[in-house]
């Protein structure tokens, strides 16, 4: 069974270490070496997340001699934003039911 792309997406997203990594990649490409900085896991552990965030399309990886560093792609990250707007738009409606209501009742008691 195929996953699909937002599927891949939302799991890679799913772990707080990647979103950290996605974090500090927004700020610049990295290094293994430099991502693993601020974690108490092991580089082979940093390694299996980039992994992850690169199958999802998340991250792209490149190769300088020995240095191999990481850099944010954004595309994958629009497409679950736009798929989440639809879902934000039917909230924000429903709020604003809610709001009305309170405020009917509200003026109902005063």
């Amino acid at each position: 069974m195929a996953i699909d792309r937002l599927s891949q997406i939302f799991a890679a997203l799913a772990d707080p270490t990647r979103r950290a990594i996605l974090a500090r990649l927004a700020e610049g490409e990295a290094t293994v070496t430099e991502l693993a900085e601020p974690f108490d896991i092991s580089l082979p552990a940093i390694s299996r997340h980039l992994k992850v965030l690169e199958k999802a399309g998340l991250i792209s990886r490149s190769r300088s001699a020995q240095w191999r560093s990481s850099r944010l792609e954004a595309e994958p990250l629009r497409e679950a934003t736009a798929w989440m707007e639809h879902y934000r738009r039917f909230w924000d409606v429903n709020f604003t039911r809610l709001d009305a209501h309170l405020k009917r009742l509200k003026e109902e008691s005063s």
